[in-house]
């Protein structure tokens, strides 16, 4: 099967595009986060911290009631409640950008779990896709795990507030994932938004990536093929298709992105490679 474009949660690298038939672009079209499902009968609006995250899913923190939990939500009373890991067993977008994430807050995870679309887990059990980890979650007591946010809100699940890079602890909204975009972008759309520097951002969120050949005349492609990729993708940046993206929990780009990405040529850019 021919296709016309793929899509990641995750750029290519350089040892990937070098491997690669021919040179690609990378267009971001919206941004999704990982939020931190759990389930604790009776408790809302739980906090945890970069801290808590590196203890509880590398194995050190139990229970619910550990001190380290209760020290970033004072006054909530938190069960004594053993606490079960769940994570996803199969290899995904969603365990590659809380992966990265994690290896940015926490030395200990870069250098014993690192980043990846899987990954050899220090703790916890497997199951299957984002509705597998809800599911899992879902029957389990003291379950937490890291579920897709398009997920978790449309089957509102109960989710964390993260801290994010300026110490303040953020709910995942569709505000909040964009706000990850508001920094410096380079010209090739090719950064992780985790961990991003605005105060306001939720810090677990990353780009959805429409990646192409930038050379177009492959297969006998045509310039009417050509032309007509390149006019849905630019629509896919615009202002009706950004609000669709919304209507099905995605987090919008900032301006700021779309005029970067229109304004570095990433789509136009690609036209004058293609056969005549």
């Amino acid at each position: 099967m021919v296709v016309d474009f793929g899509a990641t949660d995750a750029y290519l690298n350089q040892e990937k595009e070098a491997g690669m038939p021919a040179a690609i672009v990378h267009i971001p079209t919206c941004i999704g986060a990982v939020v931190i499902a759990y389930n604790i009968p009776g408790v809302e609006g739980l906090k945890l911290s970069n801290e808590n995250l590196q203890d509880i899913f590398m194995g050190s923190i139990t229970n619910w009631n550990d001190g380290r939990i209760k020290a970033t939500n004072p006054g909530m009373n938190l069960p004594d409640l053993a606490l079960t890991v769940v994570q996803r067993s199969d290899g995904s977008g969603t365990t590659y950008i809380f992966s990265d994430f994690m290896s940015k807050i926490s030395a200990d995870w870069e250098s014993q779990v690192g980043r990846g679309k899987s990954l050899k887990w220090p703790v916890g059990i497997g199951a299957k896709g984002n509705p597998g980890v809800a599911g899992t979650i879902k029957m389990t007591e003291g379950a937490v795990g890291y579920i897709g946010s398009e997920f978790a809100f449309a089957q509102k699940i109960p989710f964390a507030e993260v801290e994010n890079s300026a110490g303040n602890y953020i709910l995942p909204t569709l505000e909040s994932i964009s706000a990850a975009a508001q920094g410096e972008i380079p010209a090739d759309t090719k950064v992780m938004l985790t961990c991003s520097d605005d105060a306001g951002a939720y810090p677990i969120s990353g780009f959805t990536w429409i990646i192409l050949y930038k050379e177009q005349n492959y297969n006998k492609r045509t310039q009417a093929q050509a032309e007509e990729t390149v006019k849905f993708l630019s629509w896919l940046i615009e202002k009706d298709a950004q609000a669709l993206a919304q209507q099905v929990n995605y987090a919008p780009l900032p301006q700021k992105t779309v005029a970067q990405v229109e304004g570095h040529g990433l789509l136009m850019g690609i036209l004058p490679h293609v056969i005549v």
